[in-house]
């Protein structure tokens, strides 16, 4: 049993880790600076850390010479390694003196899962998330749902702007954080030889948030063709820039298959007002805890947004790939506390669905015949239940 330390910074999926390392290998991926390597360097005093991106630490990779009496190694950014799969299912296969392993990466959340049969069977598959409200309310933070609320919308969730919580640090610590993405990340997936276009085209998205995108007109303001729009917005997803939400489809007449919403995973990075950056807020926290169900509990969530033609529409739902669980429909008001009239539209069509209205100004929870609840939007987000 691996021995973990006495006061570790614990993080929503820190017992799920400490648990699964003693089985296999886990592998995390998130956002850069979301804490991976905190969370990782946390699980235990007994730990060796080596970076792929170190030129030192790559030699260790290569001539397996770590110090095989910790209970830890962990293995940051081993994705940019060529045949990284294959070494580390050699490693994991032929090794019993290995102490158990973890890996952490800043790239795409597909990029662990598609490990193909090289690992098969042999790992853990974890997505670390900014701060969320929920998360922040577990620990001893000691803020109430309201103030953390306001703060994510103002400095994002990343935990070093977080917790200083200075607006001015916050927008020097997005600038570099953005630049080394493109600068760095970037590259070790594909080459992009028009990098200020790319900052051009994040700048066009934060304008964007919570509504349907047209790539051919992105295409025709950046004056570029529409594959290298699609291939720009799937690498800033790769990334953990941006991720999108596509429109449900099944069961719903005349809905709109096309044209997807993107949000950023930075809650402060929107530029908005204040209801479309708590539109983006709600998006990130329930694709948090869509990913905490699945990482952990084996349930599987879809996000999407519903959507017919005629511009009717709810902001969210999050639904149930089970038939036991519930999927919840979702829609996000500043002040109205009045049920938005859709709710009838989309509820007669989707099965087995709750129905919520999140507000951030609301003086009392309440509900009507139809059975929509109106909650206050940081309370509900403080203690998701997906059951």
């Amino acid at each position: 049993m691996m021995k973990t330390t006495k006061n570790p910074r614990f993080r929503h999926i820190t017992d799920a880790v400490l648990k699964d390392l003693e089985k296999k290998i886990v592998i995390i991926s998130g956002p850069r600076q979301c804490g991976k390597t905190t969370l990782a360097k946390n699980l235990t005093n007994s730990f060796q850390y080596f970076n792929y991106d170190i030129s030192e630490d790559r030699s260790i990779f290569l001539k397996k010479t770590w110090n095989r009496d910790v209970d830890l190694v962990i293995f940051d950014e081993l994705h940019k390694m060529p045949k990284w799969k294959s070494w580390l299912k050699g490693i994991y296969d032929s090794d019993e003196e290995n102490p158990n392993i973890l890996v952490t990466g800043s790239a795409k959340l597909d990029t662990f899962k598609k490990v193909g049969e090289s690992l098969a069977g042999r790992h853990f598959y974890f997505r670390l998330h900014p701060f969320d409200i929920k998360e922040l309310s577990q620990t001893k933070i000691n803020l109430s749902p309201d103030t953390i609320m306001d703060r994510l919308m103002n400095v994002s969730g990343y935990p070093e702007p977080f917790l200083t919580n200075d607006m001015r640090e916050y927008k020097r610590w997005r600038q570099s954080h953005i630049d080394l993405i493109l600068r760095q990340d970037l590259i070790d997936i594909q080459v992009i030889r028009d990098i200020r276009t790319m900052e051009l085209l994040i700048e066009l998205l934060r304008s964007k948030v919570g509504s349907p995108l047209s790539i051919n007109s992105l295409a025709n303001d950046l004056q570029k063709d529409h594959k290298t729009i699609q291939r720009w917005l799937d690498l800033l997803e790769e990334v953990y820039i941006i991720f999108k939400i596509s429109p449900y489809s099944k069961d719903i007449a005349r809905s709109v298959k096309k044209e997807p919403k993107y949000y950023f995973y930075d809650t402060a990075y929107v530029n908005g007002d204040e209801s479309i950056k708590l539109e983006n807020l709600v998006a990130c926290s329930l694709l948090k805890e869509s990913h905490y169900q699945q990482d952990v509990h084996g349930k599987s969530y879809t996000l999407n947004f519903l959507k017919v033609k005629g511009g009717r529409e709810i902001d969210f739902l999050l639904k149930s790939n089970d038939i036991e669980n519930k999927s919840i429909m979702i829609e996000v008001k500043l002040s109205d506390d009045e049920p938005a009239p859709n709710f009838k539209l989309f509820g007669d069509q989707v099965k087995n669905v709750e129905m919520i209205q999140l507000v951030k100004n609301l003086k009392r929870d309440k509900s009507n015949a139809y059975g929509v609840k109106i909650k206050k939007a940081s309370e509900w987000l403080a203690e998701i239940k997906l059951d």
